[in-house]
């Protein structure tokens, strides 16, 4: 992580570039942490650049330890105040999007759990349902697997809306989900398998067994009660 961040702000030693960018090109987890380190760097540049507010000086001297007149006098140092600034700023991103890489696929699949709210939608061909996410169209698996829609819930996400088709098929359930926005970091520990040029990733979810992977650049995850074969063979059809 040092070394990430060394890259992303110019200072790493060029004799561990060619090494840790051979790391960070193999791991999308890796290459999302180095956009959001470098997007930190060029917002601690622009703070840096811009005349601090007389508001946040007298904020951050009221943070010092009062030990006599003549250290109170003095003034403090602009970089300490861009620092304040920055920290500050840090703690307000974890707060608000509940910390870095959320929300996640797991997070997602814990919709996969709640009851449907809305009623199954209609079939618009053959191979698609009637109802999707910013593009991206629910598969309609009744005539080809024989699991067929059973109902509809939309919840939230970390502020990202999120769509859940539920199917049924004696007596079992599955659920699939598609968050809107821009797509989730993959998690990490999963087994991966690439079926037409589509990274798919198969792994278990609160004891469940889970496939997830990108469509039209949303995270989609399928979750529920069947193989992890037939899991993998849902997802990508058609």
């Amino acid at each position: 992580m040092a070394d990430l961040s060394a890259l992303a702000d110019g200072t790493l030693p060029p004799a561990r570039r060619a090494e840790v960018e051979a790391r960070i090109a193999a791991s999308p987890e890796l290459q999302e942490l180095l956009e959001r380190q470098r997007t930190a760097v060029i917002a601690a540049q622009t703070i840096t650049a811009e005349e601090v507010p007389q508001s946040l000086q007298v904020a951050v001297e009221n943070l010092r330890p009062r030990r006599g007149r003549r250290e109170w006098a003095r003034p403090v140092p602009r970089l300490a105040i861009v620092g304040a600034a920055v920290a500050a700023g840090v703690v307000a991103a974890v707060v608000l999007s509940g910390g870095p890489g959320a929300p996640t696929v797991a997070d997602a699949a814990d919709l996969a759990t709640k009851a449907p709210t809305a009623p199954a939608p209609p079939s618009r061909s053959a191979t698609k349902l009637a109802i999707g996410v910013e593009g991206v169209t629910f598969p309609d698996y009744a005539r080809a697997y024989g699991w067929r829609p059973v109902g509809v819930r939309r919840g939230h996400l970390d502020g990202r809306d999120a769509t859940v088709v539920f199917y049924g098929k004696d007596h079992r359930r599955l659920a699939y989900v598609i968050v809107a926005g821009s797509a989730l970091a993959r998690p990490s520990g999963a087994q991966t398998t690439v079926v037409d040029g589509v990274d798919y990733r198969v792994l278990r979810l609160d004891g469940r067994p889970a496939v997830t992977w990108r469509r039209g650049g949303h995270t989609c995850v399928l979750v529920g009660g069947t193989t992890r074969s037939e899991l993998l063979q849902l997802a990508s059809w058609p």
